[in-house]
């Protein structure tokens, strides 16, 4: 199947990501969201990513009007049955995610391939909501997505092989590297990270040291490119603690268990960077 148009179901922040590098590399894309509002806020943060690419002179001013009109806004979900290929990038909640594939089930044509950007909950699960679970498959982008390279590609129990090559292939022409990993809780990236953040925050939970010292004594150390607390917020807090519920009750081991201080930060509402406050102040 040739791939001409893109689906991507959710306009934050890492939907609108895979939409500008979708549309950077000539793919008409469909972006969708439950609210006008969360549309246009990601298509205006596509506007400034790129506009900071002409001001560094990485992208000319054409360029960037192209590739914005390439993208095209939407509140409904049925305006996928467009899609050649679809892009799930919601909120990182199964009962969601569940819905909306059920949905896409429904509207996208036969064929057409369902990938979520699930960065933890099980790609076979997802699969199950469909009556397609050969063209499920989990396609996990890195934060930020236009900067990072990776795509973790993830196979569900009943994925066609077939499915997996054209998602790989996809990825290769989104500017991106694919590595496959398998359907366990967290795959690779998060079963390995979300752990260590974990720990950072048990650090500063237990006084062990500041966020600064903390994240200093990682960055410097270890040659981390930022500390593990100012990469949660970035990911939003909430998001760290949903993996590590699904580490903990889908792996069963107690090294899993969520900091008492993250479930508290959340039920704050202090969820990082795009609260305004998380483990460091942005509001200031």
């Amino acid at each position: 199947m040739e791939i001409k148009t893109l689906g991507v179901v959710g306009a934050g922040q890492m939907g609108s990501g895979i939409a500008q590098v979708a549309a950077a590399s000539g793919l008409s894309v469909i972006m969708s969201d439950i609210k006008e509002e969360f549309v246009q806020r990601g298509a205006n943060a596509i506007r400034d990513s790129l506009g900071r690419l002409v001001k560094k002179e990485k992208m000319t001013a054409e360029d960037r009007q192209a590739i914005l009109g390439r993208i095209t806004g939407t509140t409904s979900l049925a305006d996928m049955a467009k899609a050649d290929f679809v892009v799930e990038a919601a909120t990182e909640n199964e009962t969601l995610k569940l819905k909306i594939f059920t949905d896409l089930d429904s509207i996208c044509r036969p064929g057409v391939i369902l990938s979520s950007n699930t960065s933890s909950i099980s790609i076979t699960k997802i699969a199950g909501a469909t009556k397609r679970p050969e063209q499920v498959i989990g396609m996990h982008f890195m934060n930020p997505v236009p900067m990072m390279k990776l795509v973790e590609i993830i196979k569900g129990l009943a994925t066609s092989e077939a499915t997996f090559t054209l998602t790989r292939d996809l990825s290769v022409r989104m500017g991106k590297t694919p590595v496959p990993a398998n359907d366990f809780p967290g795959f690779i990236s998060n079963r390995v990270l979300m752990p260590m953040i974990n720990e950072a925050i048990y650090c500063l939970f237990e006084g062990v040291g500041t966020p600064q010292d903390i994240d200093e004594i990682m960055k410097l150390g270890m040659n981390h490119p930022m500390g593990p607390l100012t990469l949660a917020d970035l990911i939003g807090l909430d998001t760290c603690l949903a993996i590590m519920k699904v580490l903990h009750a889908g792996l069963g081991d107690a090294k899993y268990r969520p900091c008492p201080l993250l479930v508290k930060y959340v039920d704050a509402g202090w969820l990082g960077r795009k609260s305004g406050r998380g483990f460091y102040n942005y509001k200031q």
